[in-house]
């Protein structure tokens, strides 16, 4: 999957922050362990045209570290206290990450404190509603193979100064962030208050995401499971839509911004004729519009699959789009489910043609299950790198896979834009092309 193109003089610094030198030697040595060398670099493009823009100016090609272990790490695991945090929504693979780096940082570092703190951001406050949990082998051994969340989660900004007294407070050298954009926005607040207290506190995040909408990223963990389960809603949906008489089948799903998980869902399942995304041009009356599509694509064939994100619903009626927002930021759109299902069925109603459309809304369902088998050994490497980035002394960063390579990302980076879609890109002509509308 392509990582948006950042211009030559857009393109943030991509150094990656240290708290000193490494001085101590790394404990996998004993393993016969191969080291990743700081010299080691992924170019974060690979398309012709992208790097001619940099060979013709005058900024070097955007090169990133490479993530993996390194000879000589900065803690001394004998006295380390780690913490690890999520926040945001469910999503598959949270378990799968908070697993890995509980397993890696115990048995391949020798770290013996690493606590979870509850509920998100919330949970390092006085107002935090539980106590840390000590994570051991013997407490996350089991829960990769459930869905949800052991450590659960909330969303909302806290002061990160009061969350940097809590990580002093408790001794803590690393905290592993798990999250998305909000998130992450989040860690490099922290960062800050960290440095202007000039603490040996490293903060390193997982990105989290079933939206696959974080900067500068090919792929988040969750998007994969998320994508599976949507496209067992799709295939019921045309089941529903092939049993009736124009029968249609119309399937919602998540995606406020970004319309990933509805464009690889639609992919997934090419029995889908009406495939919509918030970041697509969208025409819903007129003679090329939607409606009069679908209504030839019913007295053609007799049935029809139509696949919505959730954003579209600011494209199908501004007028409709509610602008309150949630806890973390993000603007509540009126429900474009029920909204397109009553303009489909009025449009059929006026004139008087016989249509059954079924409502599929899978929502939450495709974010609180376990991880499938993709999510589950990306989510390990994601965890397994993001341990050895904070045990090397990095910090403000997160680990993100780029160019078929884990590397090493600035938080910056990772939250300079929302991901998106582009229309006129390869993925949606893909889209097009598979669903063969017009509109």
């Amino acid at each position: 999957m392509d990582i948006d193109y950042i211009k030559p003089e857009e393109m943030p610094d991509l150094n990656i922050d240290r708290l000193g030198t490494p001085t101590i030697e790394s404990p996998l040595q004993q393993y016969n362990c191969h080291f990743t060398e700081d010299s080691e670099k992924i170019c974060m493009y690979s398309h012709s045209d992208h790097l001619k823009a940099y060979e013709n100016s005058s900024n070097k090609l955007p090169m990133l570290e490479q993530a993996g272990p390194r000879r000589k790490i900065f803690f001394n695991p004998e006295n380390l206290n780690c913490g690890i945090v999520t926040c945001g929504g469910l999503c598959p693979g949270l378990n799968d990450v908070i697993r890995i780096l509980t397993m890696n940082l115990y048995w391949q570092y020798g770290v013996k404190t690493i606590y979870g703190f509850r509920y998100g951001y919330l949970g390092l406050t006085p107002n935090a509603p539980a106590e840390p949990i000590l994570l051991t082998p013997e407490i996350v051994k089991d829960i990769h193979v459930r869905g949800g969340d052991i450590l659960a989660s909330s969303r909302g900004p806290r002061d990160a100064d009061i969350m940097v007294d809590t990580l002093e407070k408790m001794d803590i050298g690393i905290l592993f962030v798990i999250g998305g954009d909000g998130t992450l926005h989040g860690a490099r607040e922290i960062v800050k208050a960290v440095k202007r207290r000039n603490l040996q506190i490293s903060v390193i995040g997982i990105p989290k995401t079933i939206d696959n909408d974080i900067s500068g990223i090919e792929q988040s963990f969750g998007f994969s499971t998320a994508v599976e389960a949507a496209r067992m809603a799709i295939l019921s949906a045309h089941e529903e839509a092939r049993g009736a008489w124009n029968g249609v089948g119309l399937v919602k799903l998540m995606g406020r911004e970004s319309g990933f998980i509805a464009a690889y869902s639609t992919l997934a399942n090419s029995d889908v004729n009406f495939c919509f995304v918030p970041e697509a041009p969208f025409n819903l009356k007129g003679e090329n519009g939607f409606l009069k599509e679908l209504e030839r694509r019913l007295d053609r064939k007799h049935h029809a699959v139509i696949v919505v994100a959730e954003g579209l619903s600011k494209r199908l009626a501004a007028e409709q789009a509610n602008l309150n927002k949630d806890a973390s930021g993000n603007v509540l759109f009126n429900d474009v489910g029920p909204l397109l299902k009553e303009i489909i069925t009025q449009y059929f109603r006026e004139r008087q043609k016989p249509m059954s459309l079924k409502y599929i809304d899978p929502s939450y369902m495709i974010r609180s299950l376990p991880a499938d088998s993709n999510d589950s050994a990306f989510c390990l490497m994601l965890g397994q790198n993001a341990a050895h980035a904070g045990m090397s002394g990095r910090t403000n960063m997160v680990i993100g896979y780029c160019n078929q390579h884990f590397v090493h990302l600035p938080i910056d980076l990772t939250i300079r834009k929302r991901k998106i879609i582009n229309p006129n890109g390869h993925l949606w002509q893909t889209v097009l092309e598979t669903t063969g509308q017009k509109c």
